[in-house]
């Protein structure tokens, strides 16, 4: 039985969508935790047993992770709480849970920057490495997707490419960095499910086929867009305001400018491209599958 948290957002989706083609061949069963079935895929209905709730709640927990032999943990962090409350506070009934159940296999949505001298002071992806940490202490072999940047960032800001041109970070413009498909950070963790022959703690990198850098991807969104796309820097003070005036925690938006900060240093240059850690999605490929259409709508 492999349980899969978050099955409804960016790569729960698409992982559910790999594990129900792939899993029945495999003999493995699949359990979703959900607050609202009604957002399962029809083609999830009478395919997966499904738990309604929460996964940040006890009961929750204990009903899923009854009789299960691996999870997907993926924390959707809480802006309203500080760092360390949104990924470790909201894990902590995960780690009883799984002590209690003997799960044995546990794959999590993480962070690259492990071993950086950044590591310590990157915000939220601090409080991220501190959640694997947690997990891997219960004892349960368990597997931190590293992930840098997600292609799907890109997607807050089809509204300002399409009527300005324009989209902004706060990274130097010529800070080239790994970047990633949540597609192909599902695979990865499809493939980790389903071949439970690992074990013990570790990361897995998934860094995308190229570095890239903000004018980089200017350039190649001009390209597909037939128009000028242009990248503004925002400085980290203008970010803080920015995202309090949202009505983000005081400590969480300091937790992502801490972050921007981290990876404008070089926070996700720490691990080498192999044929192991390079996913397939190149930006080229995202950006007219999901990106251009999304702006020229």
């Amino acid at each position: 039985m492999i349980v899969i948290t978050g099955p409804t957002g960016n790569i729960g989706r698409h992982l559910l969508s790999q594990l129900l083609e792939s899993a029945p061949a495999a003999g493995e069963e699949l359990r979703v935790i959900v607050r609202d079935p009604a957002r399962l895929p029809d083609a999830a209905h009478g395919r997966v047993d499904v738990v309604t709730g929460s996964h940040a709640d006890a009961e929750v927990l204990d009903r899923a992770f009854e009789g299960a032999d691996a999870v997907f943990w993926l924390v959707p962090p809480d802006s309203s709480l500080t760092p360390y409350d949104a990924y470790s506070g909201f894990t902590r009934a995960a780690v009883e849970a799984l002590v209690a159940h003997g799960v044995g296999h546990v794959v999590g949505v993480s962070a690259l920057g492990r071993g950086t001298p950044l590591a310590d002071r990157a915000g939220l992806v601090t409080a991220s490495l501190a959640m694997d940490d947690l997990i891997a202490g219960t004892g349960v072999a368990y597997r931190a997707l590293a992930n840098p940047s997600f292609f799907e960032n890109l997607l807050e800001e089809a509204d300002s490419i399409r009527e300005k041109g324009v989209f902004t970070d706060s990274v130097d413009a010529d800070r080239k960095a790994p970047f990633v498909a949540v597609a192909d950070i599902a695979a990865a963790a499809a493939d980790l499910l389903l071949d439970r022959s690992w074990t013990g703690t570790g990361s897995v990198p998934v860094l995308g086929p190229q570095d890239l850098s903000p004018n980089d991807l200017a350039r190649l969104m001009t390209e597909q867009f037939g128009r000028p796309v242009r990248y503004e820097r925002q400085s980290l003070d203008e970010l803080y305001t920015t995202l309090v005036d949202y009505g983000l925690n005081e400590a969480f938006a300091q937790g992502v400018v801490d972050m921007k900060r981290a990876k404008d240093e070089g926070l996700d240059a720490g691990v080498a491209r192999t044929p192991d850690t390079a996913s397939p999605t190149g930006f080229e490929q995202w950006c007219a599958r999901t990106l251009k259409p999304a702006v020229l709508s």
